[in-house]
């Protein structure tokens, strides 16, 4: 039984790896899976006069343990990712997209004035940087507005914290996953734009090919029995915060959306892909010293294991 720890993820961004670790999926393919809190100590406060991830600290969550020789592998948004192997100080390396698809938006209070992406012009829009909704928020918004009129500034990561920032009224917007769609729906808040968003898997060299192929393997039956009964599924997006959250305990598992959980089989990053992400990603000012996105991803690790899973 070979030891795989894994920063810890939310089922927003990681149902099927929970889904495999209770079902008993990597025991079964000879992982042993034991999991570190990537968020214990993190301070969560909205900042609004910082408006660019310049300067912050890439490793605020995601993949600080890992950095720290704490962690085997991490899971996070693609283009985050990308920024995140850059800066590495232990030669991390993405090795294929998640299980899980992300659905996420951009969310207003019921009394705001904005109806449509286009009234977010100059307003206030808080993203958790270097989180996947800080780059999706871009996307969505540069669909809609000039990029100088696109006002982001800091909010913390998680839903929780961000939703509370748009109450008190410290933000005219921000960006929220599952299952705090679903409760700011019905506390009255509108969504103004969604999307659904990739995801990769990043490791240390602990991580072979044989191993992130068990990995694999244990993820695509959970992708597969999630598929087969997203119903019986949809509590681990309750069950996950409630502790901590007593509102999300007030909500039932049918009040989410099943067509907002999205999973399908991990996979390699196609090409052609990375590299539009690369030049995105660029155009925003980030990547400033990557010329190529295959020194981010550990092409020859990637390959092998998907063929093995």
């Amino acid at each position: 039984m070979k030891k795989l720890v894994l920063e810890t993820t939310a089922p927003f961004q990681g149902l099927p790896e929970l889904v495999a670790f209770d079902e008993g999926l990597f025991e079964a393919e000879g992982l042993q899976i034991e999991w570190a809190d990537r968020d214990k100590g993190v301070e969560k406060k909205t900042e609004t006069g910082v408006t660019s991830e310049r300067g912050l600290n890439p490793f605020s969550s995601h993949g600080r343990l890992l950095e720290q020789g704490q962690a085997d592998m991490y899971n996070a948004c693609e283009w985050g990712n990308y920024c995140r192997v850059q800066d590495t100080g232990v030669g991390s390396r993405q090795l294929g997209r998640r299980g899980i698809v992300t659905y996420a938006a951009i969310v207003v209070r019921p009394e705001s004035p904005v109806y449509t992406a286009q009234q977010l012009a100059n307003r206030s829009v808080g993203v958790p940087f270097y989180f996947g909704t800080h780059y999706l928020a871009l996307h969505l918004l540069e669909g809609f507005l000039p990029r100088e009129l696109i006002k982001v500034c800091k909010a913390p990561n998680g839903s929780r914290f961000r939703f509370d920032s748009m109450m008190r009224g410290e933000l005219e917007a921000t960006t929220l996953t599952e299952p705090y769609i679903t409760l700011a729906e019905k506390k009255g808040c509108r969504t103004i734009c969604s999307a659904f968003y990739h995801g990769t898997e990043v490791a240390s060299d602990r991580v072979d090919a044989e191993t992130y192929g068990a990995f694999n393997r244990a993820v695509r039956k959970a992708v597969a029995l999630i598929n087969a009964n997203k119903k019986a599924y949809l509590h681990y997006f309750i069950d996950y915060h409630k502790a901590r959250d007593p509102e999300i305990g007030t909500l039932k598992p049918e009040d989410i959306r099943e067509s907002r959980i999205v999973v399908c089989d991990p996979a390699p990053i196609p090409l052609e892909e990375m590299q539009r992400t690369l030049e995105w990603l660029k155009s925003w000012g980030m990547l400033e010293q990557t010329e190529s996105p295959l020194e981010l991803v550990n092409m020859q690790v990637q390959s092998r294991a998907h063929v093995a899973a």
